[in-house]
């Protein structure tokens, strides 16, 4: 069975790629009937997009993929929730934050353990796999 495809034209000139709208021959990017909520869905797009490079830059943030970042993040969260009024539910987030810290520093502990222990014993392990 041939998969439909959207009849439409990127800005650079290639065919749109998408899935076509039920019963339609346009995606919901092409379709003229959807014009005004395409073209608004592509400016919260954009301020979304502005708005996390602003704030990635205002933080310091680098992204999610390593102890460090994941770190920064949650330090920036807890520095949000110090500066709140004294409450049982602010206690909460600080409770919770300090046991994600715990187990980021016991993570990273690991990792840099685990690390060590390959780079001593790496040329060994790899003259016990040609055996």
């Amino acid at each position: 069975m041939l998969s439909r495809i959207c009849k439409g034209h990127k800005q650079t000139g290639e065919a749109c790629r998408q899935a076509p709208l039920a019963g339609r021959d346009f995606c919901f990017w092409h379709d003229p009937d959807h014009e005004a909520d395409a073209a608004e869905a592509r400016r919260l797009g954009g301020l979304r997009r502005r708005r996390e490079g602003t704030l990635q830059g205002a933080y310091e943030l680098e992204g999610l993929d390593s102890v460090t970042s994941l770190r920064r993040l949650l330090e920036v969260a807890l520095l949000d929730a110090v500066g709140l009024e004294n409450s049982v539910a602010r206690t909460r987030v600080l409770i919770a934050g300090v046991l994600a810290g715990a187990k980021l520093l016991e993570v990273g502990e690991q990792e840099e353990r685990l690390a060590a222990i390959e780079a001593a014993l790496g040329p060994r392990l790899v003259k016990r796999e040609r055996r």
